[in-house]
């Protein structure tokens, strides 16, 4: 059941609750991403029915804070057993700052890894995941994250996007081409005002929302009021209704 009375939050107010949670609250990029990234791999496990020991999942992972998330979930879905394959949009040598700090743990864990090029294609799968592209999306998508986009859409597995199909501007709720046809998509903190856009509601899915651990403290500085969302959970399934 979703909570009551959820706000949204335009993309600038959510650059400026991770600038606070970074610069006020001491919250590291790296502990947000490893809370998407375990609440990423848990919604994973939960829309396959618990069941996902040598189930096969292919994780799409950007090399921005979006793809680090996704490089989270997939340790952790490794580790409870699936069959996990990765596939960044460029070489792991182009990886910087914090996501590449979730990368040399998966190559450290030998976990397998390809990055898109050429005429490659996607393995089959019981799930996709895309965290290619989040909440900075600016224009249509380009290069390799506009071919696995459309790779990604041309299989036949079920799509879960992190925090936003990508393709979204999350800010306009604008949605260029290509763009995910997600089948869920799991946003983090509270959900972003184009996800409800005629265009956006299309695309997204089954909409979840995962909780990064920040403080109501924070949203009342930026003039939004938020309740014990996650008190039962740290992914709730919402729905229109019961966002304001």
């Amino acid at each position: 059941m979703s909570p009551p009375h959820i706000p949204t939050l335009t993309t600038q107010q959510m650059v400026e609750v991770d600038r606070l949670m970074i610069e006020e609250y001491n919250m590291t990029l790296l502990q947000m991403m490893e809370n998407a990234g375990r609440n990423l791999a848990q919604l994973a496990r939960r829309l396959l029915d618990g069941d996902i020991v040598d189930r096969p999942i292919v994780v799409l992972a950007g090399r921005g804070a979006n793809g680090g998330g996704g490089l989270a979930a997939a340790r952790h879905l490794l580790n409870w057993g699936a069959w996990v394959q990765v596939v960044l949009t460029a070489e792991p040598a182009s990886y910087r700052d914090v996501p590449v700090h979730q990368l040399r743990i998966l190559q450290k864990m030998g976990a397998p890894l390809a990055w898109a090029e050429e005429g490659w294609e996607l393995p089959p799968a019981d799930l996709l995941i895309d965290a290619l592209i989040g909440y900075g999306l600016r224009g249509a998508p380009t290069g390799a994250a506009r071919n696995l986009i459309q790779l990604a859409n041309s299989s036949a597995a079920p799509i879960l996007s992190l925090d936003a199909p990508s393709g979204l501007d999350t800010a306009s709720g604008q949605v260029y081409e290509p763009h995910i046809h997600a089948s869920a998509t799991m946003t983090l903190a509270l959900p972003k005002t184009g996800l409800f856009s005629e265009q956006g509601r299309a695309i997204v899915g089954d909409l979840y929302l995962a909780d990064i651990s920040v403080p109501p403290a924070l949203y009342e500085q930026l003039g939004v009021q938020v309740g014990p969302l996650f008190a039962e959970d740290t992914i709730v399934k919402i729905d229109a209704a019961s966002v304001m």
